[in-house]
């Protein structure tokens, strides 16, 4: 499972829009529309039973943070563009909408920990994942073409608890299922 912020709908259209003519020239992994998150939280092993205490937490945890405006806008490579494994888009925040996101995922974390949930990942860097590449390759002109889109802003105003079936989706992908949605706060803090 994984805790995320997913876009709405019409934003990831607007990417794929930008992406979709673009996509032949690579033979990357190409992750689909209904992949594309950002995720806070990523739990390894979720065990039923500690479920539901998961999501009263996760609850709190957000509504603790108040919803802010947030827009898909430039990308990057992990680990970096001459070796890229990963291909991302950023988001472009104030920095308010920056302390927002950053608390959202220290909050994520500290609630699965909290509910005995081991928190895999290191430290919280908020993207996208557009691509993943098989072996290592330099990537400079897709990190520059990604550096001139800017799509639509939208309110983020939730997130998700997000249950990850390997294997299951298109093309041996995985498929996911959004198990909760909880909401942030609409409040001035």
């Amino acid at each position: 499972m994984f805790v995320a912020l997913v876009p709405p709908e019409e934003v990831v259209d607007h990417l794929e829009g930008f992406l979709e003519p673009r996509r032949e020239a690579a033979p990357f992994r190409w992750a689909g529309p209904g992949q594309l998150h950002l995720t806070l939280a990523f739990l390894a092993s979720v065990e039923d039973r500690r479920l539901d205490e998961l999501v009263e937490r996760l609850a709190r945890a957000a509504a603790r943070r108040t919803a802010f405006e947030a827009r898909i806008a430039g990308g990057g490579a992990f680990p970096n563009v001459g070796r890229a494994r990963v291909l991302w888009a950023g988001l472009d925040l104030t920095e308010t909408a920056r302390t927002e996101i950053d608390r959202l995922a220290t909050g994520a974390r500290a609630a699965a920990s909290r509910t005995g949930i081991a928190v895999d990942g290191q430290r919280f860097r908020p993207h996208l994942t557009l691509a993943r590449l098989g072996h290592p390759a330099e990537v400079t002109s897709w990190v520059r073409l990604l550096d001139s889109y800017s799509g639509p802003s939208w309110t983020a105003d939730r997130i998700s608890l997000v249950a990850s079936y390997l294997g299951e989706g298109p093309r041996g992908r995985p498929r996911y299922e959004v198990v909760e949605e909880l909401e942030l706060s609409r409040g001035n803090r």
